[in-house]
């Protein structure tokens, strides 16, 4: 539903709150951001520097970054600081220093819900062009190396019936789960830090395991959906690796630091892994050479929720917490 009530509608351009948009949004959101605020937007989609970002803390009361930019404590410690709220485009939070923000009493929200279905299909995307190693049939075809049909020819792994380990039984995993189960007869199994909604795992008849590790040993599928914190840095490592089944898969739709991507090209390169699938990376923008060369690993661009439909509705989500700050209300999705 596109935002259409902000406080600030009657406001004249000098009197409403500045606003400092760290990247370039979907047209809809920033003509609604020009509609209701002093917008500052970034028409280049330029990368900006630490001292613009802290120069904007002293000259806007809001800073919209995403997920993938930087917002460390020199922002909220900044002398002068003027802004009073951080409302990320995205639900990940790792790059923001909560506890700067909360030292300094600025507000952080973010974008839960938005992507969850779209992300979800790119992580059954992935599993299934992993396993049907689609992307070496493709780069073969377009090569013009294909020989034609026969039968030993790029020969994968079959999905239905396949067990699928969910890591983070959140909405997207919910989601995945759902799809792989009524949608490839898939058995699901999970771990999840706390209770997930029981509604998704009765719809994809999920059963939970006591460990990581158990749900390792049994999937021939494994899809991360956990967030990233320090706790959750590589809990994808060698030893965890070398508990999966021989010739599994990995997918990862979630965090590029949940996996040790250097043992990871270890597993492919050997064969303990058939394959992986990834949509984030470690070093964003940066993708390890090793896994650039490795013909059984999926590759994109960080393209999870990259729909029309999805990213608008994370810009409006996160106009909604702009307006319901500057109405002096709790915004929604606050997270500091």
């Amino acid at each position: 539903m596109t935002n259409t009530a902000s406080p600030n509608d009657n406001l004249s351009p000098s009197a409403r709150p500045r606003v400092f948009v760290v990247r370039r949004l979907p047209a809809p959101n920033e003509a609604a951001l020009r509609a209701s605020y002093d917008a500052h937007l970034n028409p280049t989609d330029e990368t900006y520097s630490l001292d613009r970002l802290v120069d904007a803390a002293r000259a806007y009361d809001a800073i919209v970054p995403t997920v993938v930019d930087d917002v460390p404590s020199a922002i909220f410690d900044a002398p002068g600081r003027r802004v009073r709220i951080v409302a990320n485009f995205g639900v990940g939070f790792d790059r923001i220093d909560l506890e700067a923000a909360r030292r300094n009493g600025v507000v952080v929200t973010n974008t839960p819900g938005a992507l969850t279905e779209d992300t979800a299909d790119v992580a059954m995307m992935l599993l299934l062009a992993a396993a049907r190693r689609a992307s070496e049939g493709e780069r073969q075809l377009r090569g013009g190396e294909w020989e034609g049909w026969r039968p030993t020819h790029l020969l994968g792994t079959r999905v239905n019936g396949a067990t699928l380990g969910i890591v983070g039984f959140g909405r997207i995993g919910g989601a995945v789960a759902r799809r792989a189960h009524r949608g490839f007869g898939m058995r699901v199994l999970y771990v999840n830090p706390r209770p997930p909604d029981p509604r998704a795992v009765l719809d994809a008849r999920a059963d939970e395991v006591t460990s990581l590790e158990e749900l390792l040993a049994q999937s021939d599928f494994v899809s991360l959906h956990a967030p990233s914190r320090p706790d959750t840095r590589h809990m994808i490592d060698a030893a965890r690796i070398a508990r999966m089944r021989p010739g599994a898969i990995l997918v990862n739709t979630a965090r590029g630091d949940l996996v040790d991507e250097s043992a990871l090209a270890d597993a492919l390169e050997r064969g303990h892994l058939a394959a992986a699938g990834l949509d984030v990376f470690e070093r964003e923008p940066q993708v390890s050479p090793r896994l650039l060369s490795l013909s059984n690993v999926v590759l994109l661009p960080h393209l999870g929720s990259a729909t029309t439909a999805s990213r608008v509705a994370m810009g409006e989500r996160m106009l909604m917490n702009l307006d319901a700050f500057f109405r002096g209300q709790s915004p929604p999705d606050r997270i500091a």
